[in-house]
């Protein structure tokens, strides 16, 4: 068996490959590790809509109230929500159910130390070591020993939403804004913070039933967020994924403003209010080369780190940088909170787009964004690193950089917790760039799918 913590926790297909006997081992595994400091630690425990994700939340409370661990179940709350809610109730750890953007089979499990960071490396291993090696950490967890579920306080839906609220600085009474849920975890907690700052929200993806998370809706399917803009007359569209920690806005023309514009308008407001320390500010390499133009025409440094919001955060708390993400929308505001938030992201758009008067297309204009072409290979999950090392396809992709050389650029990267290898290509043809990515995709496939 292989490594079972991937860049954002622990994923699979619910009840299949994430199993409520794995679940149950998380939390038996969990609540032994992180009570070496506390005999009794306090777990603060969040969902998303997935119809699964009862079922994992009764296997992964049992086993840590099996360890002498106590669990706070708050329900269905954002991903960031729970990072911001472990510090209020001042809980051991916080752990999140969900499995982000994926469709509603998958799940995840997700820890949160008590400042609301995600777990360390080194944390990470100690608890998969005792569940790969099957190490008995329970048995002599009896009587008064044992842990229970207590109940969470009615206000950790407010406690969060006045958080939220109390991060922007603007008057947005009466702007109409479309919100899309993606039928996930934001679908009470995006609306309540608009109307309680007095601003006209319409809302779509506020309707889940269990299966529908992210199902044709959201950050990932944003075509009826850009439709309900333009039918409205909004001035903005903000969609969110299942979990909300991400943000893909929509501008009143119905054109997709992406991560990276996202970080380049979010990154001026902060450096003309004199947040933005040493110019800094931090994204992956799948970061646009026109993202890199637009920083350097502002005077700012890029730092650029591995794919995933822990690789960015990690290099952000090393530099002191306050903003970075990922195109995928994934933002992390550091002088606001310790993870991506796509409810907060979207308050500090909208706050950098009313402080400059300008409408949300204008300010998208000046981004200039190169094409850029994304292409999944189905490969087997112990064939993601793989592919590297076989001479076909290092030939393949030599030859593929020597055709766009000077025009742009090839990145090839196993996915952090899906069974894919992503092929993508930058350049200023998109249909050549397109048929390329789909030709190397193809043949990774061939090779490990």
């Amino acid at each position: 068996m292989g490594r079972l913590f991937g860049t954002d926790g622990v994923r699979g297909v619910a009840n299949s490959e994430l199993t409520p006997d794995l679940a149950f081992k998380l939390g038996k595994a969990g609540g032994h590790v992180l009570s070496k400091d506390n005999g009794r630690p306090v777990f603060l425990i969040g969902k998303d809509t997935r119809l699964s994700g009862d079922m994992l939340e009764d296997a992964l409370s049992a086993g840590i109230t099996a360890v002498g661990g106590n669990v706070i179940k708050v329900g269905v709350l954002p991903t960031p929500a729970i990072a911001y809610l472990v510090r209020q109730y001042h809980a051991d750890a916080g752990v999140v159910i969900s499995a982000s953007h994926n469709p509603f089979e998958y799940n995840g499990i997700k820890f949160f130390n008590g400042k609301g960071f995600k777990l360390d490396d080194e944390i990470e291993d100690d608890i998969e070591t005792i569940i790969l090696r099957d190490i008995d950490v329970n048995s002599h967890i009896t009587g008064d020993k044992l842990g229970r579920c207590l109940d969470a306080d009615d206000d950790a839906e407010d406690l969060y939403t006045r958080f939220l609220e109390s991060t922007i600085d603007v008057d947005i009474t009466g702007l109409k804004v479309v919100l899309d849920c993606a039928n996930g975890a934001a679908y009470k907690v995006a609306e309540k913070v608009y109307r309680d700052l007095g601003a006209d929200p319409i809302v779509i993806g506020n309707k889940p039933n269990g299966t529908n998370i992210n199902e044709r809706c959201g950050s990932t399917h944003p075509e009826w967020l850009q439709r309900e803009v333009v039918r409205q007359g909004a001035f903005i569209g903000m969609a969110y994924d299942g979990d909300a920690d991400r943000l893909i806005a929509v501008d009143e023309l119905g054109r997709i403003i992406d991560g990276d514009k996202l970080i380049c308008i979010c990154s001026r407001m902060l450096k003309e209010k004199g947040l933005l320390p040493d110019d800094l500010v931090t994204a992956t390499v799948m970061s646009n080369i026109g993202f890199h133009k637009y920083m350097e025409e502002m005077g700012c440094q890029v730092d650029v780190t591995a794919v995933g919001d822990r690789y960015v955060l990690e290099r952000m708390l090393k530099t002191g940088c306050s903003i970075g993400g990922e195109q995928s929308g994934h933002i992390i505001f550091l002088n606001h909170t310790t993870t991506g938030d796509g409810i907060l992201s979207s308050l500090q758009l909208l706050q950098a787009i009313l402080l400059t008067g300008k409408k949300p297309s204008e300010l998208s204009d000046e981004i200039e964004i190169f094409p850029q072409v994304l292409k999944n290979a189905k490969v087997k999950n112990e064939n993601k690193t793989k592919f590297m090392k076989d001479p076909d396809i290092k030939a393949a992709i030599d030859r593929t950089e020597e055709e766009i050389e000077g025009q742009g650029r090839v990145l090839i990267r196993p996915s952090g917790t899906e069974p894919l290898v992503r092929v993508m290509l930058e350049g200023q043809d998109v249909d050549h760039i397109t048929v390329l990515a789909e030709n190397l995709a193809r043949l990774i496939t061939k090779r490990f799918g």
